[in-house]
């Protein structure tokens, strides 16, 4: 086996997906350009520099 994908599978699309997402609380910006894909059955957490999420 070579762990080479067969030419006719095609990954499943992400459940999720988040294109350069901006979020702020009055003039604090919490969030800043995110991008990311969720698939199915992962689970994701976004966690600040407190460790709060």
């Amino acid at each position: 086996m070579t762990g080479t994908p067969r030419p006719d599978w095609t990954p499943d699309p992400p459940i999720v997906q988040l294109i350069d997402v901006h979020k702020s609380f009055g003039t604090v910006e919490v969030l800043k350009g995110i991008s990311l894909d969720v698939k199915k059955g992962e689970v994701i957490c976004i966690i600040g520099p407190s460790g709060s999420g």
